[in-house]
């Protein structure tokens, strides 16, 4: 598949089409993008990127928060990290982190999942590893619904970065 695309193209596709080209956007959660396929057809790139966040806002918690949960934690060498978080990660630094700063990152993690259930979601695109560990530690004194709140925020910003990568303007 050649990327990005235009919307008429998208707006073109079949489902099955759609689900290929856009089935990966959420997390290991392909319910966000069988839900913007049906609101279809799009005017331009932000109606596909608020499609997808219409879809996210108007599900039920339970599946929301599947969906945080699907996200990995930040600066992990999990095996079953989703392509597009393995590049944003790796385009922060998160990749090259020193002993020193990966432990700081693991203890973060664990310290953000303890206290609300699961993992710390920051859209890293164009972040630096300085910004994220300020964002950590900023964000463990939050309640747990701001958190919530914040990372279905966190991931309509992620999701408006992987459609501006697949479908041109």
């Amino acid at each position: 598949m050649t990327l990005p695309t235009t919307v008429q193209d998208v707006n073109s596709l079949g489902a099955k089409a759609f689900m290929a080209t856009f089935g990966d956007v959420a997390e290991h959660s392909p319910w966000v993008a069988e839900a913007a396929e049906e609101m279809r057809p799009f005017h331009n790139r932000d109606a596909v990127v608020a499609a997808f966040e219409q879809a996210l806002r108007t599900a039920g918690r339970a599946a929301k928060l599947a969906l945080i949960r699907a996200h990995p934690d930040l600066a992990t060498k999990a095996k079953s990290t989703a392509d597009d978080s393995r590049r944003e990660q790796a385009g922060a630094g998160l990749d090259a982190l020193s002993a020193e700063e990966f432990a700081r990152f693991e203890a973060l993690n664990t310290a953000y999942r303890n206290r609300f259930g699961f993992p710390f979601i920051f859209a890293v695109r164009g972040a630096t590893k300085t910004e994220i560990l300020a964002a950590f530690e900023e964000r463990l004194g939050n309640s747990p619904e701001a958190e919530f709140e914040r990372a279905i925020d966190e991931i309509a910003r992620i999701f408006r970065f992987r459609i501006e990568d697949r479908v041109a303007s």
